[in-house]
């Protein structure tokens, strides 16, 4: 999410406003593991899939690439697994992501894989800022190889972020079509020159849950482009709560099937709710958004015919 704290302390932000169209994704020429040089034909990661973590670098339009897999305890390609995308904040990298998320506990506890892109220079290429890079093109490299590879599941591929993850996570799903199920965006938005255009929306159905703040100083632009999504894909509210700490959770369907469910946190501000760790993590938010995203995660699954 631009401008903040963890965001927009960095004086060039300031012009990163205009959004820079992904180029069209294209080969590499070389990977690395921890193991040493591989060569490969195709940007594609060809390390041996086990159980635990793994830091994946290979080379991406003439820069160096990295992201980290994280496979649950018993792991093996015998069986497909749901398939997390977890993108970090800026400036920071894949490993404060798995950090502020603990997402790594809960794919152990239900059986899921979990990748870590890092963004080039702690940044993604997002709706608003953080970056130049063909960060949807490295992305959905990141995808093919673990779900041809590591055999994920393809039909049940999410993508969470915070911040400028979470605004990424947001052009995934406008991006890159019939690729994700679901996405959850934490303290993030869809807002920027792209999502200010009527035609910038999924053409596949892709589910969203959301969590943000009302002490985030970003709340407003938030709030007013989950709005506008909504009303863009013709979602109709159809439950209203009120949970603990003043939360206000509301879930509308869409026209195209899928789902919006929005957590408005009163008393939270640019933060991951009930994070397990880092500064971002806010262990007063009164929810656990780990826990509540992996569960609507659950419930989606992509249509391949869509």
């Amino acid at each position: 999410m631009p401008s903040l704290r963890h965001t927009r302390r960095a004086p060039l932000l300031a012009t990163a406003a205009v959004l820079l169209l992904p180029l069209a994704a294209c080969g590499s020429s070389k990977e690395t593991t921890d193991n040493g040089p591989r060569p490969t034909k195709k940007p594609t990661a060809t390390v041996t899939p086990r159980p635990g973590d793994q830091k994946v670098t290979l080379l991406w339009k003439g820069e160096k690439r990295v992201y980290r897999v994280h496979t649950p305890p018993g792991y093996t390609r015998a069986g497909e697994l749901p398939l997390v995308i977890a993108l970090h904040p800026y400036p920071a990298d894949g490993e404060a992501m798995a950090e502020i998320s603990g997402l790594n506990a809960k794919a152990d506890e239900e059986n899921f894989l979990v990748a870590y892109p890092d963004g080039l220079n702690g940044g993604f290429n997002a709706l608003i800022c953080c970056g130049t890079e063909d960060d949807v093109g490295f992305i959905r490299t990141i995808t093919k190889t673990l779900t041809r590879s590591w055999k994920a599941d393809p039909e049940r591929v999410y993508a969470t972020g915070i911040s400028n993850g979470g605004d990424m996570a947001y052009r995934l799903a406008v991006e890159l079509p019939g690729t994700f199920a679901a996405i959850a965006p934490v303290s993030g938005g869809y807002l920027g020159t792209d999502a200010e255009k009527k035609t910038y929306v999924p053409r596949t159905p892709v589910s969203v849950m959301t969590f943000i703040g009302g002490l985030d100083e970003h709340y407003a632009a938030m709030d007013a482009g989950i709005n506008t999504w909504q009303r863009r894909l013709s979602c109709e509210p159809d439950d209203r709560r009120q949970l603990k700490n003043g939360i206000k959770r509301t879930a509308a369907t869409c026209r195209d099937g899928s789902e919006v469910v929005v957590h408005r946190l009163p008393r939270m501000g640019h933060s991951w709710p009930d994070g397990a760790g880092g500064s971002m993590s806010d262990p007063e938010a009164g929810i656990n958004a780990t826990d509540m995203m992996w569960r609507f995660f659950e419930k989606h699954t992509l249509d391949p015919s869509s």
